[in-house]
């Protein structure tokens, strides 16, 4: 019985290297529709499906492959003396490598102008059948959707005359999760689709895919088991693209922290520099440079900066990495590390550096774990525009107290609710963060600036949510805070109004608010 290959794919980067190859190593290639006819094209001999199952294709190529030719070809078991008579009798050759990739459903429902009948007309039934068998066969059978395994199977066929089981196994792994994130899409998409077939945001059913990047060596607590995963083809820009230069392994917290902090520094367009804590932002500053910044950042609090993480949105120069050097952190996050500034961290061993990719991309969904079920939500990615805040008192903000008080309002989508911050000159002064009572995190927030050496006289302040009574604005304005951002929206919003006016602050109202639990 002759080696054979069958070849049939959406994604045709490297197939024809990949096709020359496999005949060069003695195999008949098999192939159907695009991709035959590609392979003629370049002078690779190949045979049609259609021509070797004497079945021509059928429905617009609906049906192409799913003949006993081909399956049986694919799902005989070679040690199995009865299924190879079976071939035998039926004059049916093995399929030794099945090599198919999907229609691109993903790509085609992606189109602004993506119909109904393009999504169906993408939703792939052969393909997905092959290589569903093959990879259910891999013990005689090796099958590859990713263009980037074809080097390998082609050098294990040349160094030892067929793929080994090793791979085999891997390869079909990779099989059933790409088969199960493609029948994902397809029921996220139709499930979203209401009654005149237009996709909702919400579908009725929800799945999603993640790989794993490692185990961890505990969770949160040393008591709790965890590993972490990236989300298959996550978007550039986003944390997990993460590429770790130096540093002992990333743990849990490491992690949470690390999102926390690259999400806050990169939402600014000025050099930005977020020190965060146990999620929680202790010091955020903008200034002309990365190194500025982080001196700026890093009086806010420099007693919670200590094993904390560090998040640059701007290259890390040499000059920036010899400020770092001298505090404790457990984490670097920045889009570049100078030469120098390498030279500098490569003496802490520890310390881990995480490069991010350039991109803008943001999560689609937030979720949150609840016993039994799952709470989704898209991110808290909206911030009010300056030109859309609402001035209510009689005092107006200065041109920079207003440049401030955006500062503040954009660092309040970061803290854990209850929030209160203070800010001067492109720089928190104080947090207040996750208090049950937005007074208390007024509070703190005022006498964690007193224990950093910090005036808040002159200041802004930004509250996530409304105030419910006049007290936590009294509160701000006792600590020295000159003008108010908060939301609005409280039944007593005149009495904290009235408030502000008889205490000749300012305060604008945004109309949107920014819990973080």
């Amino acid at each position: 019985m002759r080696k054979q290959a069958l070849l049939s794919v959406s994604d045709k980067s490297g197939i024809v290297a990949f096709a020359r190859e496999l005949v060069a190593l003695g195999y008949h290639i098999l192939s159907t529709g695009g991709t035959a006819k590609l392979l003629a094209q370049e002078g690779i001999e190949v045979q049609e499906v259609a021509d070797y199952t004497g079945f021509p294709e059928m429905l617009d190529g609906r049906v192409k492959t799913l003949n006993p030719k081909i399956h049986a070809g694919i799902l005989a078991r070679r040690p199995d003396p009865e299924h190879m008579k079976a071939l035998a009798d039926h004059e049916i050759d093995p399929i030794d490598i099945v090599v198919v990739n999907l229609y691109p459903f993903e790509q085609t429902i992606a189109k602004p102008d993506c119909t109904f009948e393009d999504a169906i007309e993408n939703i792939d039934i052969g393909g997905p059948t092959m290589i569903r068998a093959a990879a259910k066969n891999h013990e005689s059978v090796a099958v590859v959707v990713d263009p980037a395994d074809y080097e390998l199977v082609a050098e294990e066929i040349r160094a030892e005359g067929a793929v080994s089981a090793k791979t085999r196994f891997e390869l079909a792994k990779k099989v059933f999760a790409h088969t199960a994130r493609y029948d994902a899409m397809i029921t996220n998409y139709l499930t979203s689709l209401d009654e005149e077939q237009k996709p909702g945001r919400f579908p009725a059913v929800f799945t999603r895919q993640w790989e794993k990047v490692q185990d961890l060596r505990y969770g949160e607590n040393p008591h709790q088991q965890a590993a972490f995963y990236r989300e298959v083809n996550v978007a550039p820009g986003l944390l997990a693209g993460y590429e770790q230069l130096q540093g002992k392994e990333l743990s849990y917290n490491n992690i949470a922290d690390s999102d926390a902090a690259w999400e806050c520094a990169r939402s600014f367009k000025e050099p930005c520099c977020v020190i965060i804590k146990h999620a929680n932002p202790c010091g955020v500053a903008v200034g002309a440079d990365s190194a500025e910044a982080y001196a700026k950042a890093f009086k806010t609090d420099s007693k919670s900066a200590f094993g904390g993480i560090i998040a640059f949105n701007r290259i890390v120069t040499r000059e920036c990495a010899e400020l770092v050097a001298h505090q404790f952190a457990e984490v670097i996050i920045a889009p570049e590390f100078a030469e120098g500034a390498m030279e500098i961290f490569s003496q802490k061993k520890n310390l881990r550096l995480l490069k991010m990719a350039a991109g803008e991309a943001a999560n689609d969904f937030d979720f949150k774990r609840v016993g039994g079920g799952l709470l989704v939500q898209t991110p808290d990615t909206q911030l009010c525009a300056e030109d859309a805040l609402k001035c209510v008192t009689e005092r107006v903000p200065t041109e920079s107290q207003l440049k401030d008080l955006m500062f503040a309002w954009n660092v309040a989508r970061f803290v854990k609710s209850n929030t209160i911050v203070y800010v001067r000159d492109g720089m928190t002064l104080g947090v207040g963060a996750g208090q049950m009572s937005r007074v208390d995190s007024a509070r703190i927030a005022a006498m964690k600036a007193e224990e950093a050496g910090l005036s808040l006289e002159g200041s802004v302040a930004a509250s996530d949510a409304f105030f419910p009574f006049r007290d936590g604005l009294d509160v701000i304005v006792d600590a020295g805070a000159v003008a108010v951002i908060q939301p609005g929206g409280s039944i007593r919003d005149q009495e904290v109004i009235d408030a502000a006016n008889e205490r000749n602050v300012a305060m604008v109202l945004t109309g949107e608010r920014h819990f973080r639990h």
